[in-house]
């Protein structure tokens, strides 16, 4: 399994990467000017990564249901889909920017200036990954350290 994980805005889609591993990793995010420019960026990594799932954050309202944003999203689901052949999942992504923003712990200035850059955006994409990676990954069976000892 090796998986692209998107967080969508509007001017940016915010980009990670992880594998069987089970490890996110933020990459440059997608901030061409041209929505187009943005697909063929995240063509380019789907092709030299072998990419073979997409794993989308899903903006779901804080009640839990589906709101504008969300529908929005689904386009841009429906539109990966088509031009990528892969399987893509939906993941609850309510907070994950905060999240990201309060880890970085920076000054609204700092804050807007790494927005625009987009780190915040691949940075949210990470989490988004890593969520969807710790519930579909198996987790490994470790031994037991006092399997062998007597007592």
């Amino acid at each position: 399994m090796r998986c692209l994980g998107i967080d969508y805005g509007e001017k940016r889609i915010g980009l990670a990467w992880g594998d069987e591993l089970g490890v996110a990793t933020p990459l440059p995010a997608a901030v061409e000017s041209r929505f187009e420019e943005r697909i063929d960026h995240m063509k380019q990594l789907i092709q030299e990564r072998s990419a073979t799932d997409i794993v989308v954050g899903y903006p779901y309202n804080m009640d839990g249901s589906i709101g504008f944003k969300a529908q929005e999203v689904d386009g841009f689901i429906e539109k990966i889909e088509a031009l990528f052949g892969l399987p893509v999942h939906r993941i609850d992504e309510r907070l994950t920017s905060h999240r990201m923003e309060s880890d970085l712990g920076l000054s609204a200035r700092k804050e807007r200036e790494l927005r625009k850059s987009g780190i915040v955006d691949s940075g949210a994409a990470a989490l988004i990954l890593q969520d969807w990676l710790d519930m579909n990954l198996p987790t490994p069976e470790l031994p037991d350290p006092f399997e062998d000892e007597e007592y």
